[in-house]
C-alpha cells in the first residue's frame, strides 16, 4: 500500500510542479475520508536549493530517507546538469517495485536514470521531441496528459503532475480517496482528453511559393470537399507529383495536412463563438457534427463539447 512518498528537490525545481506533488500527498486529508501519507522532501546536499525562479528553499533532509520510500516524484528542474545520486535514487526505486513520478520535464531525470528505456513515457508538449531524440529507447507520447508504465508515471506539462499524483492514489487506495483529495484542490478526479488540445498549432508556413498559393486556397476552401486532383490542377502538376512534393514540402500529405487544419480551425470557433456544432462542422468541411466529434476524438483525444467548455470565451454575470 502506498504509505511513504518522497520529493526530490533538485537544483532549478518548478515551484508550481514542486507544489503540486506537495498539495496532493503533503496535507493529511484523513479527516475528510483521505489519507495522511508519511511524505518527506530531499535533496542531495542539505540546505538551500535554488529554484527556477531565483529564490531558495530550505531542504534539511538528505537522499538516504528515499531508501524505502514508496513512491519517489521527481518535479520539473534544470535539466543541464542532474546530481548522480538523484539519478541512483531513482535507479534504486525502480528497481525495488516502488513508484517513480514525474512531472514536466522531470522526465528527463528518470530518461537519464536509465528506467524509461523500453517504456512509454511523456512530458511537457514543448520538450516531447527533445526526449524522443535524445532518448529513442523511450516511447514518447506526445499527445496524453500521463503515461503509466509498469509502476513509472510520467506527466505532461505543470498541471497534468495533479493528474499523474491522483491516478497512483486512485490505483493505490481507491477512487474515493482520490475524490476526495480532488475536492480538497478544487480539481477534477479525472480530466477529458490529452495535452493534444492545448498544444498551439500555427498553420506551417510553405517555403516553395507555389505551394505557398496552394495552401493559402486550402485554407480559403475548407468547407468544400477537396480532392489531390483538384489540388494539383491548381499546382499545374500531375496528382503524383503533387501528392510526392507536398509531402517532402509540409511533411504530410495533402489530407491529413486538409484535416489538420479543419481542427484547428473548428477549435478557433468553438473557442470564440457559440456557433452550433452543425454549423462549425459545416464551415470547416467536416460536414456533419458526428464527423467532427470523430475527429476530435481521435486527434484531441476530447469532445468538442468539452473543448468549448474549457476554451470558450464566456461573458462575465
Amino acid at each position: 500500500m502506498l504509505n511513504t512518498i518522497v520529493l526530490l528537490a533538485l537544483p532549478g525545481v518548478a515551484p508550481f510542479e514542486f507544489g503540486v506533488i506537495c498539495e496532493v500527498f503533503g496535507i493529511d486529508r484523513s479527516d475528510t475520508g483521505g489519507v495522511a501519507f508519511d511524505f518527506t522532501i530531499a535533496t542531495a546536499e542539505p540546505g538551500p536549493v535554488r529554484t527556477s525562479l531565483g529564490y531558495e528553499m530550505y531542504i534539511e533532509t538528505g537522499l538516504e530517507v528515499a531508501a524505502t520510500a514508496d513512491l519517489i516524484a521527481v518535479p520539473a528542474h534544470d535539466v543541464s546538469n542532474i546530481d548522480e545520486r538523484f539519478l541512483q535514487v531513482i535507479r534504486d526505486a525502480e528497481a525495488r517495485g516502488a513508484w517513480v513520478l514525474s512531472v514536466c520535464s522531470g522526465a528527463f531525470a528518470l530518461a537519464k536514470a536509465g528506467i524509461l528505456d523500453g517504456r512509454g513515457a511523456t512530458t511537457h508538449w514543448m520538450h516531447t521531441d527533445q526526449l524522443a531524440a535524445e532518448y529513442p529507447g523511450t516511447r514518447v507520447d506526445p499527445d496524453v496528459l500521463f503515461v503509466e508504465d509498469r509502476r513509472v508515471v510520467t506527466s505532461a506539462g505543470t498541471a497534468s503532475g495533479i493528474d499523474a499524483a491522483l491516478h497512483i492514489v486512485r490505483k493505490e487506495h481507491g477512487a474515493a480517496v482520490a475524490n476526495v483529495i480532488a475536492r480538497r484542490m478544487v480539481v477534477p478526479p479525472q480530466r477529458d482528453g490529452g495535452q493534444s488540445q492545448y498544444i498551439d498549432n500555427p498553420v506551417q508556413e510553405c517555403q516553395d511559393d507555389s505551394f505557398s498559393v496552394v495552401a493559402q486556397w486550402m485554407l480559403d476552401h475548407l468547407a468544400e470537399d477537396l480532392s489531390v486532383d483538384q489540388l494539383a490542377r491548381r499546382a499545374l502538376m500531375s496528382s503524383r507529383t503533387f501528392a510526392r512534393r507536398f509531402r517532402a514540402e509540409m511533411g504530410t500529405t495533402p489530407a491529413a495536412w486538409l484535416n489538420r487544419q479543419r481542427i484547428i480551425r473548428a477549435q478557433q470557433h468553438l473557442e470564440r463563438t457559440d456557433t452550433s456544432f452543425e454549423a462549425i462542422a459545416q464551415q470547416t468541411g467536416f460536414g456533419t457534427a458526428a464527423v467532427m466529434r470523430h475527429h476530435f476524438v481521435k486527434v484531441l483525444q476530447t469532445t468538442p463539447t468539452a473543448y468549448r467548455r474549457a476554451f470558450g470565451v464566456r461573458e462575465a454575470a
